[in-house]
């Protein structure tokens, strides 16, 4: 695996603070975005470089376990358990000497690639990193279950995104991650949704909520009212001297239930009476009257 200089992609050194940090990645991203480097992959590779290098150096225990172990940073703990193994070995046979820079070199090479280890030629094999991405698509894009094409880490995935999915949601793609060390397992992908809901409905998981104008004559007398689902239109009947505010259900009309096929949640309709303006004499008139009648 080769090394990667994350201080060299933000041109940092590793002296630079948190605040350096940040600045560096906001110029350098603004720079490189894909918006404004359309079909460039030169621009693409930097942005996701950037980007790599920012998650890990922004993060003060990433960044700590980066300045001490390199590429290997991701494998501290296994480093680290290894050279407690080691050490507790030294000192049951007697050796209570720290470990030289030597054996430590050595202790590297064991545990990535290099020389065996001692016990039978055996290698230590390690887990490959996992990987994070962010999808974002429209509400009405997840109203159904459909299948998108990815690309991660310049690798390209095709993936089932079911419907009913939320914002904010996480899945993991398993094996989708970095390359296992040594023989051992791939990572794995874990993809967080950003969903973006222009329309005109509210949703709160499977249900979905919209406030509809009904006219004044309509929430009167009653009748009948053209109303747009998620889906297409439905005819309600409106009952006579409906009060503004007046909530209805429709069952089965809301949201997808995730992973539930054929499984929807609810749609709730609430009326905002919406009042008559630039009324004629003759109109002003009848109301005068009504009025009368009323008191």
């Amino acid at each position: 695996m080769a090394f990667i200089d994350y201080y060299k992609i933000l041109g940092l050194t590793k002296s630079a603070s948190e605040s350096d940090i940040k600045k560096a990645y906001r110029k350098l991203a603004r720079k490189y975005h894909p918006d404004l480097n359309p079909n460039d992959a030169i621009a693409e590779k930097k942005f996701k470089d950037i980007n790599e290098a920012n998650e890990v150096l922004s993060n003060p225990e990433n960044r700590k376990k980066y300045d001490q172990y390199g590429e290997h940073w991701m494998h501290a703990k296994d480093i680290e358990k290894e050279q407690q193994r080691a050490r507790y070995q030294q000192s049951y046979q007697g050796d209570r000497g720290s470990y030289s820079q030597t054996e430590f070199s050595d202790f590297f090479e064991h545990m990535f690639g290099g020389a065996s280890s001692r016990a039978g030629g055996r290698q230590v094999k390690f887990r490959g990193q996992d990987f994070n991405a962010k999808l974002q698509l429209h509400l009405k894009e997840v109203y159904t279950t459909h299948k998108r094409t990815l690309t991660v880490n310049n690798n390209t995935i095709r993936i089932t995104i079911p419907a009913g999915v939320e914002n904010g949601q996480i899945i993991k793609i398993k094996g989708h991650g970095g390359k296992g060390i040594n023989g051992g397992p791939n990572g794995d992908l874990f993809i967080e949704f950003s969903i973006i809901n222009d329309t005109k409905f509210k949703r709160d998981k499977e249900n979905l909520y919209r406030t509809v104008d009904l006219d004044l004559y309509t929430a009167l007398l009653g009748g009948e009212f053209m109303v747009e689902t998620f889906n297409g239109k439905v005819k309600l009947n409106i009952k006579p001297e409906t009060q503004n505010g007046t909530k209805v259900k429709l069952k089965g009309k809301g949201f997808p239930k995730y992973k539930k096929e054929g499984q929807f949640g609810d749609l709730v309709i609430t009326y905002q009476i919406k009042l008559p303006t630039h009324l004629s004499s003759r109109e002003k008139d009848l109301i005068k009257q009504l009025q009368t009648l009323r008191s």
